[in-house]
């Protein structure tokens, strides 16, 4: 079984499938944690590695940049390729004063200005996307095992990397804490797939003090995050 987006045939991906938005940061992921990782997919250069963490299957693949990038992969994962549980561990900016650079955030559900939530389904109303109880704890639980402060609250994502309007901050005083691209049309796909799905961001930038890192650290230093995630993954 392949598509136009990806090259894997059926049974290459494990049951648990880490979703970064950037290739290089999946290509981190493998080289610097699995065991015997292989490449399964490298269409447009998106980078699906599976190998094992801890004797455990776990498979990663990029998700691109979007909500549009992210629904196509996530959805072709849990109803093309029979994965159970996608964890998004990317990047977001702060929208709260309470965070700061390199903070950690679990996001229970995803706010977006996006219509991918619900245009499709011809709801009478809007969808609310969350998070998968199950793994939001034992990510919690991971983290706390970890002695990581791990922030839990809303995600606003939004179509919009450069937004001309102050929408971040109207969002962040109705209690988001990070601004991000991805987590709601992820959990939009898991809901209707009847799968699991999480997203855990690091602070990459702050949209209230100004501060920012740099591509290179984005691409390999959030280690802490891609801890918490691997040793949630050999939890399910």
């Amino acid at each position: 079984m392949s598509t136009a987006q990806n090259s894997a045939e059926k049974g290459d991906f494990a049951k648990t499938v880490l979703m970064p938005g950037d290739p290089l940061r999946s290509k981190f992921v493998a080289e610097t944690y699995f065991t015997d990782a292989r490449l399964v997919n490298d269409v447009r250069g998106i980078q699906g590695y599976t190998g094992t963490y801890k004797g455990v299957p776990i498979s990663v693949m990029a998700s691109g940049m979007g909500m549009p990038s992210m629904g196509i992969y996530s959805y072709e994962l849990y109803n093309f390729y029979d994965v159970e549980n996608i964890i998004r561990i990317g990047t977001a900016g702060a929208i709260s004063p309470k965070l700061k650079l390199r903070d950690i955030v679990a996001g229970i559900g995803a706010s977006t200005n996006s219509s991918y939530t619900s245009n499709q389904f011809a709801l009478k109303g809007h969808l609310a996307p969350t998070a998968d109880f199950h793994l939001l704890e034992t990510a919690v639980n991971v983290a706390r095992e970890l002695g990581v402060e791990m922030a839990v609250g809303n995600l606003y994502s939004t179509d919009h990397f450069y937004d001309a309007s102050s929408a971040a901050f109207e969002w962040g005083k109705l209690g988001s804490l990070a601004v991000e691209m991805e987590a709601a049309a992820l959990y939009t796909n898991a809901l209707q797939a009847g799968r699991r799905a999480l997203a855990i961001c690091t602070i990459s930038d702050h949209l209230v003090t100004g501060e920012e890192l740099d591509a290179l650290t984005r691409q390999t230093a959030f280690t802490q995050m891609m801890e918490i995630a691997l040793e949630t993954a050999i939890l399910l």
